[in-house]
């Protein structure tokens, strides 16, 4: 009854490695996507749409005449198959936020972020990082300002990444989008009251020098507001010494990277 578009239907499906794949990324069952196959069947309006979405083709186009569709296709570029590997991956990142999403919402925002350098051991980095929404999805950059010596150049280091929130932990993954060469993973403690104030956790990355070892590093969140003075806050990013009087003592706890001698892992701290 509907063979033209089923000859059509299996000429698309051919670009991909299996129809089982066609399936998976279409979410529809595979007996009914038979029946499609097999011109027994017509789909739905909707259904139908959904199908020339997924293949990038009109809709008179997949009803056409099967030797004039074939025609059409063949003058085409070949349709862009997206790796079934990577497709799974957004699925998994996106099945993550989507678990979460509604919980970040009370720490959107911006903050300095505070840890003891892995680049300048000794001295206390302050950078800040902006956390948003956007859409279905939680994002954040953190920037930071370095400058090694009093004189010297700025230096500013910009990383994104992607938050989310799983069974009361915070979980975050950047990159460093300058030089695409670093990428740190950060675990918080959420925050119990109604008011944010300030969070901690551990941070793992590699340090910034030619050595490039990988480190751990207690880190504590500081917040300051949805919206800020971002070039005054930027102003103030940078690194301190250990006495420095610009750095809350209470911080400076906080983030000390200290360990019990009956501890047998580096572990965050409450605060």
């Amino acid at each position: 009854m509907h063979q033209d578009f089923a000859s059509n239907l299996r000429l698309l499906c051919s670009y991909y490695k299996s129809i089982a794949e066609v399936c998976r990324r279409l979410d529809i069952n595979r007996p009914q996507f038979n029946r499609y196959l097999s011109g027994r069947y017509k789909p739905s309006a909707h259904t139908l749409l959904r199908f020339c979405d997924f293949f990038g083709v009109e809709e008179h186009e997949i009803l056409m005449p099967h030797e004039q569709f074939e025609r059409l296709i063949k003058v085409r570029p070949r349709p862009v198959v997206v790796n079934e590997s990577a497709h799974q991956e957004s699925e998994h990142l996106a099945r993550l936020q989507r678990a979460g999403i509604s919980s970040l919402e009370k720490y959107l925002g911006h903050y300095f972020e505070y840890y003891e350098s892995m680049a300048y051991p000794g001295r206390i980095l302050r950078t800040l990082i902006c956390i948003e929404r956007q859409d279905d999805r939680v994002y954040y950059q953190r920037t930071e300002r370095l400058r090694e010596h009093p004189g010297d150049n700025v230096f500013h280091g910009v990383y994104q990444g992607i938050v989310n929130y799983l069974t009361d932990r915070i979980f975050m993954l950047d990159y460093e989008t300058l030089t695409g060469n670093e990428m740190t993973q950060t675990i918080l403690f959420p925050s119990f009251k109604n008011r944010v104030s300030r969070l901690s956790g551990l941070k793992l990355g590699v340090s910034g020098s030619g050595e490039r070892m990988p480190c751990c590093t207690r880190v504590v969140y500081e917040y300051l507001g949805r919206t800020v003075d971002k070039q005054r806050a930027l102003s103030l990013c940078g690194l301190y010494e250990q006495n420095s009087a610009e750095i809350d003592s209470s911080i400076k706890a906080a983030i000390s990277n200290t360990m019990d001698e009956n501890d047998r892992h580096f572990r965050a701290l409450y605060i």
